[in-house]
């Protein structure tokens, strides 16, 4: 019997000229085995919190810090995992030179990027991504094209799917993670000139739980929380 995994994909900052420096794409990956209980315990966290709407990031409350905190509890004493792609001076990014004049080829470079680490033999992928704009529908199929030639038919990546985010705990979570992490980054890079105290006091816990900086990447073999730093080339 293959090991069935299902990969949950959010992204912030993504927008080509927001003036903001950073960029972040990356999952939450849910063995699929365990997606009924690993959903029960994240609502009943929820519950206990009295939190009714959805978890996002840019929603981000500071009377809400010890729900979040008892999420990144609930992540690193689960079998969920983490990994994202964390871009770094997106004003540096050369679509003309490397992506064929196309962001979205860079989106299908980012997102390949961020998967492909997963191909163990025997195993099988469902990849839900989250809506973002009218284009949806093309990039997914894109996305799957690429995997597709990858694999020469046999991708171990079976299904593509767009999802909103509401309706997935597990985006919501993705969600958290990336924005913490975009967040960070920004304060490092002078982007946020004052940052919140309780963001910060919230990152601090993340980073004190997974070992690692959020503006820094990990070591590539992290399975748990995996940061992947991507830095665009210097123009000379």
């Amino acid at each position: 019997m293959n090991n069935k995994y299902e990969f949950y994909i959010d992204e912030s900052c993504h927008l080509e000229k927001d003036n903001i420096p950073v960029m972040c794409i990356g999952y939450i990956k849910v063995v699929m085995t365990d997606y009924v209980a690993l959903q029960k315990e994240f609502e009943q966290i929820l519950r206990k919190h009295n939190q009714n709407s959805e978890l996002k990031w840019n929603k981000f409350s500071n009377a809400r810090t010890a729900l979040y905190k008892e999420l990144v509890d609930y992540f690193f004493r689960s079998s969920l995992q983490f990994r994202c792609v964390l871009v770094k001076h997106k004003e540096r990014l050369n679509h003309k030179d490397y992506n064929q004049g196309s962001q979205d080829n860079f989106y299908y470079k980012m997102t390949y990027s961020l998967l492909h680490p997963n191909n163990s033999i025997g195993e099988e992928y469902r990849v839900f991504i989250d809506v973002k704009d009218t284009r949806g529908r093309e990039k997914l199929i894109k996305i799957k094209e690429v995997f597709h030639n990858e694999y020469d038919g046999n991708s171990p990546f079976k299904h593509f799917q767009h999802l909103h985010s509401h309706d997935n705990l597990f985006f919501q979570l993705a969600d958290f993670f990336i924005g913490a992490i975009t967040y960070k980054t920004r304060v490092v890079l002078k982007n946020i000139e004052k940052p919140s105290p309780q963001k910060i006091e919230f990152i601090n816990y993340l980073e004190y739980n997974s070992g690692f900086n959020l503006d820094e990447g990990t070591v590539p073999w992290e399975t748990k929380f995996n940061i992947y730093d991507y830095q665009p080339k210097i123009k000379l």
